[in-house]
């Protein structure tokens, strides 16, 4: 009986873009709110106990939103297959994209850990949510350097489980919206208990999904590219 699945070679090319253009429908979230900061930063909104951090200390806040948006959304390509190959002579898309990347993740990473310590913390918050950003920051940080690591020492497959790892944590804000927001319609404002599992919960659900696609990929590299059985043919054999 043969397989059911499509070889990706024949998927439709709409179908390589949905994870794609699910990942920037999710980034899409903490984009549209921290361009909603910037405006606010820029154009002296008021004062309030809500953003007056924001505005006693505004430059770790306009290094992390605008490292965000590059991040995110340029990140959600390096998802798309065609593009991780180049042309002979020439880096790929992939490869030109991670040179900004790996930077501007690390900022992203580095100036959220600055804020989580140094801010003071919103009536909103509370210390469990403080510890969860600074576990899910340094993961992020270890990460990204772990997948540059790999990729110095040419270890494609590792590189792109951390990078996915990293991604999948610093895109967190998006998902954060999208379980908070029904609370709040349905519940009402979530209590400092509740919004860290909430916002928890986020992290480790966008770590499994991203386990998953790890995982999926790893048994599909391990699969043998012939039929058990079939000989090799002499013209294979000869470039092996």
């Amino acid at each position: 009986m043969k397989s059911a699945t499509i070889p990706r070679s024949r998927r439709s090319p709409w179908a390589r873009w949905l994870v794609p253009s699910a990942l920037i429908f999710v980034s899409l979230i903490p984009v549209i709110f921290g361009t909603a900061r910037l405006n606010q930063l820029a154009g002296g909104a008021a004062v309030t106990a809500e953003n007056g951090r924001f505005f006693d200390s505004p430059i770790p806040v306009l290094i992390h939103i605008p490292a965000v948006i590059v991040y995110s959304l340029l990140g959600a390509f390096q998802f798309v297959p065609s593009l991780r190959r180049g042309k002979r002579g020439r880096p790929s898309w992939h490869r030109v994209a991670g040179r900004v990347l790996v930077p501007a993740g690390l900022l992203v990473a580095l100036s959220g850990l600055w804020m989580a310590v140094f801010y003071d913390l919103p009536p909103s918050d509370g210390v469990i949510l403080l510890i969860l950003r600074l576990v899910f920051g340094s993961a992020m940080v270890v990460s990204i350097v772990l997948g540059f690591l790999a990729v110095r020492r040419r270890d494609f497959v590792r590189h792109s489980a951390w990078m996915a790892r990293a991604y999948a944590i610093g895109i967190a804000a998006g998902t954060q919206a999208l379980v908070s927001i029904p609370w709040l319609l349905l519940v009402g404002p979530a209590d400092v208990l509740t919004r860290a599992v909430l916002l928890g919960a986020s992290w480790v659900l966008n770590l499994a999904v991203a386990e998953y696609f790890i995982h999926r990929r790893s048994q599909g590299s391990a699969r043998p590219s012939r039929p058990p059985g079939r000989p090799v043919e002499p013209q294979a054999a000869a470039s092996l």
